[in-house]
């Protein structure tokens, strides 16, 4: 299958997001993790998916003159877009409240840009998904937060824990998106490499 395909090239997967790390695994890829510490601060400009662009490619370019030949890597980036601005990882548990206060009752956008680099050229693809939430009352998103600790992911929640079980009506778009990475988009790059 792809895996085989993909035996001349190394990927790697500059992410310590638990979630993409198991996503690559049930792809089925083989792939390297490698990490770097990168200040996430875009133009204030940028909307949508300007900004998960933006930080896709920038986590990509502090790999600058370090790729070998056939080395592929893969960085990502994940925000929620509501009410027309972006919401990232919440600080605290005060601010992931405020953040599902805002989103109960409400549809929002998960936005995923994957950036794919080599040493002579870089992609960038993009995935969209909206989900909408039931009413969350108080009680619901409190238990949440105690009991989960939401505070890596952008939008304070995870769609596969609890409150996605309790709280999501609807979704359009693709489920592994809102995880943090377009499963399906990646696997259709990477099988169309020559």
């Amino acid at each position: 299958m792809l895996k085989d395909k993909l035996q001349k090239y190394t990927l790697i997967l500059a992410s310590g997001s638990p979630r993409r790390q198991q996503f690559f695994k049930d792809l089925d890829l083989d792939f390297e993790i490698r990490l770097k510490e990168i200040e996430e601060i875009f133009p204030p400009e940028l909307k949508a998916a300007e900004i998960t662009n933006y930080l896709a490619v920038l986590k990509a370019s502090a790999f600058e003159g370090e790729l070998k030949e056939n080395e592929i890597l893969i960085t990502s980036d994940t925000i929620v877009w509501h009410n027309n601005k972006p919401l990232g990882k919440p600080k605290d548990a005060q601010d992931a409240f405020a953040i599902l206060k805002s989103l109960s009752n409400a549809t929002h956008e998960v936005i995923t840009s994957v950036c794919f680099k080599t040493i002579t050229e870089s992609t960038v693809l993009y995935e969209v998904t909206k989900v909408t939430f039931n009413n969350l009352n108080d009680e619901a998103i409190h238990y949440y937060i105690e009991n989960y600790k939401p505070f890596d992911k952008a939008g304070a929640y995870g769609i596969q824990e609890w409150i996605g079980f309790i709280g999501v009506s609807k979704i359009e778009g693709s489920y592994a998106n809102v995880m943090g990475m377009p499963t399906d988009k990646v696997f259709e790059y990477l099988s169309n490499l020559p």
